[in-house]
């Protein structure tokens, strides 16, 4: 009996050892089963993002939600909206941004805001209503070849098609409908 015992135990080590002998991987085995754990889309609530020029604060970028997806050309979504607020020189808030869903394209540096697209000017007291807007950084202008009606204190302006610096001050519609107040000595011009 104790000789079955014996050749039991020996046979079990026998066996526990050559099965953990046999278990070896390359290096390349362990990174394709690693990088399936990896995930390709980070998730942030509650977000806020600055961003400075010369030191002083210009943009600042809240949203509910954040996807960062991880592919070969990286972006940042806001599938649950995003808002967006421009500062001055002075570090005064000059413009609100807001937009139902955002992408912001990182290497690009452009970010594409859809649905509910609203822009209100504070130093002018306008207000832009679209459905998509173009932001490029890298030339710090915003635009839009959608429909967008702009309304001030006394005027409605629609268009399609739209361009601006990003503080809201200067801008241009294209194909221009509605009232539009000109000064007499403007419309000589």
């Amino acid at each position: 009996m104790k000789k079955v015992k014996f050749f039991f135990k020996l046979f079990i080590t026998i066996g526990i050892i050559q099965c953990l002998s046999a278990c070896e991987n390359s290096m390349e085995d362990i990174e394709n089963v690693t990088e399936q754990f990896k995930t390709a889309v980070e998730t942030i609530k509650g977000v806020e993002m600055m961003y400075s020029e010369s030191g002083k604060v210009r943009v600042q970028l809240k949203a509910p939600l954040s996807l960062r997806h991880k592919t070969e050309d990286p972006f940042v979504e806001f599938p649950e909206g995003v808002v967006v607020h421009f500062f001055n020189e002075e570090l005064q808030e000059s413009s609100i941004l807001s937009a139902n869903h955002g992408i912001r394209y990182e290497r690009r540096q452009r970010t594409v805001l859809k649905d509910k697209v609203v822009w209100k000017n504070k130093i002018k007291q306008e207000k832009l209503e679209t459905e998509e807007l173009i932001w490029d950084e890298k030339q710090k202008k915003i635009y839009s070849d959608k429909f967008v009606k702009i309304t001030t204190a006394k005027e409605s302006i629609f268009g399609q098609g739209f361009e601006t610096n990003q503080e809201f001050t200067n801008y241009k519609i294209r194909k221009i409908t509605g009232t539009v107040r000109v000064k007499a000595d403007e419309w000589k011009q």
